[in-house]
C-alpha cells in the first residue's frame, strides 16, 4: 500500500504535501469565514471568491498544461508553492492587523486561481517523475489520500483556531506549512528523477494538445463521462447541506458529521486504491457507475442516519474513480503531451463545478433534494453504461452479467478488418 514511500524523492514529497493539504483546507475554512464577516453575510461575495480562484482555470487552464511540457516540474513547484506561502502570508498580515477588506481577499483570491494554472498541472505530472511508471497508481492514490486526511483534520484544526484567535493565525500557519513542501522540494536528488524530454517551445503547442486529445476517441469518451460525473458529484457538498437542512431538518453539526463520512469514505478508498498495480478501464468504470447507484440510493434514505452510512461507501467509490481515472489519463499518452492532456482531464474535472451548482440548486428547488440528488445519480449511472458500451465496442470487448464473483466478466471479441 506504501511502496513509493521507498522512493527517497516522492517521500520527501510526500511528507511536505501531508502538511500543506492540511494548510490548503485550513485556509479554505478561513477564507470564506473572512469573506463572510467583512461582507456582513454575503452570498453574493462568497460567490465572486470562489469564482476568481477558479476562473483562471478555465480560461488558462491549457496555456498551463503547454508551459508545463517545456520546463522543469521541480522548478516551476518551487516558485509556485513559494508564491502561495506569500499570498496566504500577506493576506494573513491583512486579517491579523485587521486591515484586511473584501476586495482584498478577491485579490488574493484570484492570485492563488492564478498560480494554480501552472501549479496543478506540473503538481500532477512530477508524481510520474518522481516514482516512474510503474508506481504511478500508488503514488497517485496516496497523493489522495494525503488530500483527504487534510480534509479531515484542515476543517477542524482552522475552526478551533478561529474560534480562539480569529481568521489571521490560520492563514498565518498555512504560510508556515508551505516550507515544508519547499524543503522537500530543495532536498531531492534531480539525479534519480524519471525527466523525459521536454517539448520544444513552439507556435500552436495548445493546438496540437488539443488535437492529440481529438485524436484519442478513448480520451474523449472518458473525459465526457468525468464531465457529466462531475457536474453533479462535484457539487455534493451542497447537496448533503440541501439533504440535511432541508428534508431531515437538522443543524450545522449533523451537516459537519455527514460530510465526514464522506471523507472517511473517500481517504480509505483512496488507500484501496493505493493497494492497485496498476490503472484498469474496468476498476474506473466501475466506479464512476457505482458512484451514480449510491447518489440515487442516498437520495431516497429515509433517515438521516441511514443517509449519512450510505456516504461512506459513496466516498470510496468516488476516489476509486478518481484515482484510477488520473493514473489512466498519464499513464496512456506520451511523455511530451503529458502535461497539456493533464491540464485538460483537470479543466473537466474542476471546471464544471461552477456550472453544475446552480443546475443542483434548481433541482433542488423546484423538486426537492432527494430528487436533485438522484437525478445526478441517474445521469452518472447512464453516461457510464454508454460510455462502456462505446469503448467496449472500440476495443473489441464485450461485458457479462455473473451470478457469481467478480459479477462482471470482460470477454475480448476479435476486432473487424478494416474492408479491402
Amino acid at each position: 500500500m506504501f511502496r513509493s514511500l521507498r522512493v527517497r524523492n516522492y517521500r520527501l514529497f510526500a511528507l511536505g504535501q501531508a502538511v500543506s493539504n492540511s494548510g490548503t483546507w485550513m485556509q479554505r475554512v478561513a477564507q470564506d469565514w473572512l469573506v463572510l464577516q467583512l461582507s456582513g453575510g454575503s452570498g453574493v461575495a462568497l460567490g465572486v471568491t470562489t469564482a476568481l480562484q477558479f476562473l483562471p482555470m478555465l480560461f488558462l487552464g491549457l496555456w498551463g498544461g503547454a508551459l508545463v511540457d517545456r520546463l522543469s516540474k521541480r522548478r516551476i513547484l518551487i516558485a509556485t508553492q513559494a508564491l502561495m506561502g506569500v499570498l496566504a502570508l500577506g493576506l494573513g498580515v491583512l486579517a491579523t492587523l485587521g486591515t484586511a477588506q473584501v476586495w482584498h481577499v478577491y485579490l488574493f483570491a484570484l492570485g492563488l486561481g492564478l498560480v494554480t494554472v501552472v501549479d496543478n498541472p506540473a503538481r500532477q505530472t512530477f508524481v510520474i517523475e518522481m516514482v516512474g511508471r510503474r508506481d504511478l497508481p500508488n503514488a497517485v492514490a496516496l497523493n489522495s489520500a494525503s488530500f483527504q486526511l487534510g480534509r479531515v483534520v484542515g476543517p477542524a484544526v482552522a475552526g478551533l483556531l478561529i474560534a480562539a484567535a480569529g481568521t489571521g493565525p490560520v492563514f498565518l500557519v498555512n504560510a508556515l506549512s508551505f516550507t515544508g513542501v519547499l524543503a522537500g522540494l530543495a532536498m531531492m536528488r534531480p539525479g534519480e528523477l524519471h525527466v523525459s524530454e521536454p517539448a520544444r517551445r513552439a507556435k500552436g503547442q495548445i493546438r496540437e494538445g488539443l488535437r492529440y486529445v481529438a485524436g484519442r476517441r478513448d480520451l474523449v469518451l472518458l473525459l465526457v463521462m468525468v464531465g457529466f460525473v462531475q457536474l453533479f458529484g462535484s457539487n455534493g457538498q451542497n447537496q448533503f447541506a440541501l439533504m440535511v437542512n432541508n428534508v431531515f431538518r437538522a443543524g450545522a453539526q449533523a451537516y459537519g458529521l455527514a460530510a465526514a463520512c464522506f471523507a472517511v469514505g473517500a481517504l480509505a478508498g483512496a488507500l484501496l486504491a493505493a493497494r492497485r498495480e496498476e490503472p484498469r478501464l474496468r476498476t474506473l468504470l466501475f466506479g464512476a457507475f457505482m458512484f451514480g447507484v449510491l447518489q440515487v440510493v442516498a437520495g431516497f434514505m429515509p433517515a438521516y442516519w441511514a443517509f449519512a452510512l450510505v456516504l461512506v461507501p459513496m466516498g470510496v467509490v468516488f476516489m476509486t474513480f478518481t484515482t484510477t481515472m488520473n493514473a489512466f489519463f498519464q499513464l496512456s499518452v506520451e511523455a511530451s503531451m503529458r502535461g497539456r492532456v493533464m491540464a485538460m482531464y483537470m479543466l473537466v474535472f474542476l471546471g464544471v463545478a461552477p456550472i453544475g451548482a446552480p443546475v443542483v440548486g434548481v433541482l433542488a428547488d423546484v423538486f426537492g433534494p432527494p430528487v436533485s440528488l438522484a437525478v445526478g445519480g441517474v445521469v452518472s449511472v447512464l453516461v457510464t453504461s454508454l460510455v462502456a458500451v462505446a469503448l467496449g465496442r472500440r476495443l473489441g470487448v464485450g461485458v457479462r452479467i455473473t451470478p457469481r464473483r467478480p459479477y462482471v466478466e470482460l470477454t475480448r471479441r476479435p476486432l473487424r478488418e478494416p474492408a479491402a
